[in-house]
């Protein structure tokens, strides 16, 4: 087959072939995860962003090679997730750039859009390291260069790409240390090639869907005496920027006027919260990729441009963690299984959105419960044993419950710490506290005092008719509870939910978390909201769902 013009149609099927060969394969880039824990797992976010460009490139399927790449470039960039995510969608950026006006492209305009994506992924990054997927597509699209220079068939360039990316992936722990000393090759390379691999089955007008995933075992991988995933090489505690932080921000006008954006300031700024720091922008937005210990600040200071959206915090030594206690009891290993983490956190939580969102920020175990379900000495006893750590931190979220905690602390063999924490706001504000790097008594303090820094507004129902602090409830008001004090009680959901906000958010306040629960309707959510954008406008939101049960909304404020 030869193919000497590239249309819409037939890139995107490479496109289509490329996001099902990386998902077919997602695991096996997974297994070459390497420190720093990038940001979960490479293939997962390799594939979740390919796989949104693919789903945004079949909304718009056309003859028009350069229509079909914008597509692929703007669903990459709204679904990036990681740092391999991104750098992936900034290589389509510069591809699609290069093309955006052609109808159909031959050989050497195929090879230069390579090579601009290149070029574009390579000024995303504040500091590129060579050994990445950078190097690897930076190879791929020189030797596309060089053979188009010569050859006009399309698959003849594309195969040269698929063999030069390959090798270029075997060298890559030349140049990169920590992939020599665990012997692995770079996980987003690897990812890289599978998408090539796709690009040149669907330029054939072949399918990947028959193949068999590929099987990359820990020998192949792992130098044969180690016989332990990447991670496990690396100590929790050497994790230095511990939450991978990834946000959007969508430009607004009266922002922009008090300070103008530049793409280089912005950057240079953020690079003094972190590492690993990505940004792309365009004329509506920016996104944000960096690895940070204070993820607070990098977003108060995202928050000068626009407003914020697409928000993801993840905590990567609680990833870390998981990853190598995952492997101590894959292995059995009875040497392995006295090794104790250092510290472990515990907490309690109603609401599998809520679980969720405080495994996200650092919570080892949630357990369930919370008001009408509190837990028992033994549901907490047999959490905190069941991580095994030498210190284990417990989060009640609930007034009624710390006493519980407190119990199940007295009984175990293990160092138990309770914070007394009342709400889930008060909750997140203690995780975001933790910090692995000091010591229990210090932890313990910061943890502590990051209570006070938050305000807890919750909307519920009354049970049963009652007059509670001045205020004169009726069974199945909505009530409105202020740091556990009733402020509000109507029978109006929106407007005891809008006046509880107004007694919680003052001048000093700058971000509103929303915790919507199963009784919230999303136009209620949407409501909400836009009231608080439109009534305070210097104060942020960002909204997470719950699934919580008898509270329809929980907000911090803070």
């Amino acid at each position: 087959m030869t193919i000497r013009i590239l249309d819409g149609r037939r890139f995107a099927e490479m496109v289509f072939q490329g996001a099902a060969h990386l998902s077919n394969n997602a695991k096996a880039v997974d297994a070459l995860n390497v420190f720093p824990v990038p940001d979960g797992d490479t293939g997962t976010n390799m594939n979740l962003s390919m796989t949104s460009g693919a789903k945004e490139v079949k909304n718009n399927v056309s003859d028009h090679i350069g229509k079909v790449s914008s597509a692929l470039a703007k669903g990459l960039l709204m679904g990036a997730r990681g740092n391999s995510g991104v750098i992936l969608s900034q290589l389509f950026r510069g591809f699609a750039k290069a093309i955006e006006t052609k109808q159909e492209i031959n050989s050497s305009e195929f090879a230069a859009a390579l090579e601009a994506g290149v070029t574009t992924a390579y000024k995303a990054v504040m500091k590129p390291v060579e050994g990445t997927i950078l190097t690897v597509a930076k190879d791929a699209a020189k030797r596309a260069v060089e053979v188009a220079k010569k050859e006009q068939d399309i698959v003849v360039v594309m195969e040269e790409v698929v063999k030069e990316a390959k090798a270029s992936l075997q060298r890559t722990p030349k140049l990169l240390p920590v992939l020599k000393e665990v012997g692995v090759v770079d996980s987003g390379g690897q990812g890289l090639v599978y998408v090539y691999e796709g690009f040149l089955s669907g330029l054939k007008g072949e399918s990947v869907a028959d193949r068999k995933p590929a099987e990359i075992s820990m020998q192949e991988l792992v130098k044969a005496e180690h016989h332990k995933s990447a991670q496990s090489h690396i100590h929790t505690d050497e994790i230095e920027f511990g939450y991978c932080t990834e946000f959007m921000v969508r430009f607004e006008r009266d922002k922009l006027e008090k300070h103008p954006f530049s793409e280089e300031v912005f950057r240079q700024d953020l690079s003094r919260f972190g590492d690993s720091l990505l940004v792309i922008a365009d004329d509506e937005f920016v996104k944000v990729h960096i690895h940070s210990e204070q993820p607070g600040e990098v977003l108060t200071y995202g928050q000068r441009y626009g407003s914020l959206i697409n928000i993801k915090i993840e905590n990567m030594r609680e990833q870390h963690a998981n990853i190598v206690n995952e492997e101590r009891r894959d292995t059995g290993s009875a040497a392995n299984a006295k090794q104790k983490e250092k510290y472990g956190i515990v907490t309690v939580a109603m609401g599998a959105g809520v679980a969720e969102l405080l495994k996200s920020i650092g919570a080892h175990v949630v357990i369930e419960g919370g008001q009408t379900m509190n837990p028992s000495t033994e549901d907490i006893v047999k959490a905190i044993e069941s991580i095994g750590a030498e210190t284990v931190f417990v989060l009640p979220n609930n007034k009624n419950i710390i006493m519980t905690a407190q119990q199940a602390a007295s009984v175990v063999s293990q160092k138990v710490i309770v914070i007394p924490t009342k709400t889930i706001p008060q909750g997140m504000s203690a995780l975001l506290a933790f910090n692995p790097s000091l010591s229990e008594e210090q932890n313990e303090k910061a943890m502590t005092a990051a209570l006070s820094r938050v305000k807890t507004g919750q909307v519920t129902f009354a049970v049963r008719d009652t007059t509670i602090d001045g205020v004169k409830i009726e069974k199945d008001d909505y009530m409105g509870l202020a740091d556990n004090k009733i402020v509000v009680a109507e029978k109006d959901k929106l407007s005891v939910t809008k006046q509880l906000l107004h007694s919680l958010i003052d001048e000093d306040s700058e971000i509103v978390t929303m915790i919507y629960g199963q009784e919230a309707t999303e136009e209620e959510v949407e409501a909400i909201v836009s009231y608080i954008e439109e009534t305070y406008s210097d104060v942020e939101v960002e909204v997470h769902n719950g699934e919580q049960p008898l509270y329809p909304f929980i907000f911090s404020v803070e």
